[in-house]
């Protein structure tokens, strides 16, 4: 008997239409001070009514599944927008962001939260699911940013192609005017994962991630990236408001890397990534101020 083919991913997704979904958050002032304390940020003190930086929203609007209701990867098994796939797979690809006032803490906040696209491709490891959730932030009955996240989904467990091993010792040498270095460690990734409510293996387990995923050691979060290079405007350009981003989480860092996020000005905008000895961008994004 032949073995059968596997069905194609666009498949399993013919009849899935998640509908809207309506979430509201206070906004708290604790993630704010608490993500400014893991990154070592000196004499941040967040109150009420300070606005919130670019991307730092994913640390509100959080959802905590039951522990039965986690798959063996720490990954969920179900929710509103996780596709229907067998054995799924998911990966942060990147996303955009348009801002037309940042959000203020302390001010409740609505998200509408929508399925944008839904498309199956082809890539060098396989057929591929990618996914693109919309989200609009709402405060005092206005729009105040509009924000895309794109989700790719495979079938079935693999392992990519990475180093055998990380040399902590290597450091990156960009000559880019704007740099920000970072050595993450797991207590940073610990933290980071309790604060975005991410109980991923990949970030705190590393005999999952080299026996289970074939990862060197722990992965550093995608979320982690992107607002490690978003940093750089925040603090080298502060009276500039950044009015749209774009990035793209390229290849995984790990734990123990010394990392420089690295920026060019140029005019309204700037080009950003995040460099390691081994990758020149392991994170690219751009930036546009208002």
């Amino acid at each position: 008997m032949q073995p059968t083919s596997p069905a194609p991913l666009g498949s399993y997704v013919e009849s899935w239409t998640p509908g809207p979904l309506t979430d509201e958050d206070p906004l708290a002032t604790g993630p704010v001070a608490a993500l400014s304390a893991a990154l070592d940020l000196p004499g941040t003190v967040a109150e009420a009514g300070d606005p919130l930086p670019p991307l730092w929203h994913w640390l509100h609007f959080l959802t905590w599944p039951a522990q039965r209701d986690l798959g063996a990867d720490g990954h969920p098994l179900d929710g509103h927008f996780l596709p229907p796939l067998p054995d799924r797979q998911r990966m942060w690809a990147g996303g955009r962001c348009e801002i037309t006032e940042p959000l203020r803490l302390g001010t409740p906040a609505v998200r509408v939260s929508s399925l944008a696209s839904v498309t199956a491709k082809r890539g060098r490891t396989g057929e591929l699911l990618f996914v693109t959730e919309r989200r609009e932030f709402r405060q005092g009955g206005r729009t105040c940013l509009v924000e895309e996240q794109d989700i790719v989904y495979r079938s079935g467990r693999s392992t990519g192609q990475h180093p055998s091993a990380v040399d902590e010792s290597a450091l990156p040498r960009p000559d880019d005017p704007w740099q920000l270095p970072l050595r993450p460690d797991p207590p940073l990734l610990f933290r980071f994962s309790a604060l975005t409510a991410n109980a991923h293996r990949i970030h705190y387990d590393a005999p999952y991630c080299r026996d289970e995923e074939g990862y060197p050691g722990l992965v550093v979060h995608g979320p982690l990236l992107a607002l490690l290079m978003l940093e750089l405007p925040r603090r080298r350009a502060p009276a500039r408001q950044v009015r749209s981003l774009s990035y793209r989480l390229r290849h995984p860092a790990f734990a123990g890397e010394a990392l420089a996020a690295c920026g060019t000005p140029a005019g309204d905008h700037a080009e950003l990534r995040v460099a390691t000895h081994r990758e020149e961008r392991h994170a690219t994004a751009e930036v546009t101020f208002a």
